[in-house]
């Protein structure tokens, strides 16, 4: 009588054998999604890559640190024809630039920040390129992002990477539980160093390549220029206004200011008070309020759109949780409390923090001995 082998789970978590495992590999061109694809291949893994097209390529061409451009796609298939599994380059312009660029511009002409890199990530390549990777017969997506995927008690859970200053989960705070049961990140236990290490043992022409570090669409580095060219005519000047409704001065428009700029006011050197930050905008009055750096400092933080990556239904439940939250992808996270009030969720920070702007995101995390969770997080309305 025979006895059934138990088969030993591969490294995505498949009970198969690696060559039949397909997996669909998002490639921008850079180092970490060529050492992601490259490794998978190497492991025997049934790879296939996939690059996205996102905006013009005599643009991209000429930005030499932005990602998916003219040079980047090149570089993806040439580590595809190196480790010999099949590359595929998808025309996405159309969608990027209704669900990214177009939501980008219009966030900066109500007042707020965008954070387009969360917006792609909401869109193009969670929804529209992971459908594509399930028409295409993959077990799961994998994607070169620091951050780690463990599987919890409930599921799949989302924890910050290995790679502290690389981490990456305030940017994926919106992917949702469905998703996360398809996604893979084989990069979130690993350092960059490591990453470039394996990149030179692989011999990969993008081993020494500089990492991305502005706005894709954005050639110049200025994006006020995207806005001007998708949006012409649209900036109407205004007044500068002080904390009591005192003109100041004159602005050119509300895109060109962003929360907490001390720069480029044009109130001169010497205003009579301390220096002046922005510190509020009205987008419907036209309105862009100064005051002191104290006044930039809030401590209650409301949110929308609030995706729950959390154990149990988002709900008046939570009311009272105490969570670690980051209002900003470069600040550390930081003590708050999730409060309920009326039928608005907020986030109660245990210690004031300056410049806090409407449109970007806050992210909450659980502590975890020495990791941290990623319980999801919202978008950010307006604060108190």
């Amino acid at each position: 009588m025979s006895v059934a082998t138990k088969i030993k789970p591969n490294s995505l978590g498949f009970t198969k054998p690696k060559a039949e495992t397909r997996v669909v590999v998002a490639m921008s061109g850079g180092v970490d999604s060529s050492v992601c694809a490259a490794m998978l291949a190497r492991e025997g893994y049934d790879v296939i890559g996939v690059t996205l097209q996102l905006y013009d390529h005599g643009a991209a061409v000429k930005k030499a640190k932005a990602c998916c451009a003219g040079q980047d796609i090149y570089d993806a298939k040439r580590v595809s024809e190196m480790m010999g599994f099949p590359h595929y380059v998808l025309d996405y312009e159309t969608n990027f630039r209704e669900q990214v660029m177009e939501d980008f511009a219009d966030t900066y002409l109500m007042g707020s920040t965008p954070i387009p890199c969360v917006r792609c990530n909401q869109t193009v390549k969670f929804k529209d390129l992971l459908q594509v990777a399930k028409d295409l017969g993959a077990d799961c997506m994998a994607t070169g992002h620091y951050i780690k995927r463990v599987m919890g008690d409930n599921g799949p859970e989302l924890h910050r990477a290995y790679d502290h200053g690389k981490d990456q989960s305030y940017f994926l705070f919106a992917t949702t539980p469905e998703q996360l049961e398809f996604l893979r990140f084989p990069l979130g236990a690993m350092d960059k160093s490591e990453t470039r290490r394996l990149a030179v043992e692989l011999g990969l022409n993008v081993a020494s390549k500089p990492d991305s570090q502005d706005i894709c669409f954005v050639p110049t580095g200025k994006y006020t220029d995207v806005i001007e060219k998708m949006r012409p005519n649209a900036a109407v000047p205004g007044d500068i206004v002080d904390m009591e409704g005192n003109v100041l001065g004159q602005h050119r428009g509300v895109m060109y200011y962003t929360i907490g700029q001390r720069r480029g006011l044009g109130l001169g050197d010497d205003t009579g008070t301390d220096p002046l930050f922005v510190v509020r905008i009205d987008a419907a009055l036209g309105y862009v309020v100064v005051g002191p750096r104290s006044a930039l400092e809030r401590s209650r933080v409301y949110l929308t759109d609030i995706n729950w990556l959390g154990d149990g239904e988002f709900g008046g439940a939570l009311d009272g949780l105490d969570i670690q939250v980051k209002v900003r992808s470069t600040r550390p996270p930081q003590p708050a409390t999730l409060r309920w009030d009326g039928d608005d969720m907020y986030v109660q920070l245990a210690q004031s923090e300056i410049g806090i702007s409407p449109g970007q995101a806050c992210v909450f995390y659980e502590a975890r001995n020495d990791a941290l969770r990623t319980l999801g997080g919202g978008w950010i309305t307006h604060t108190s």
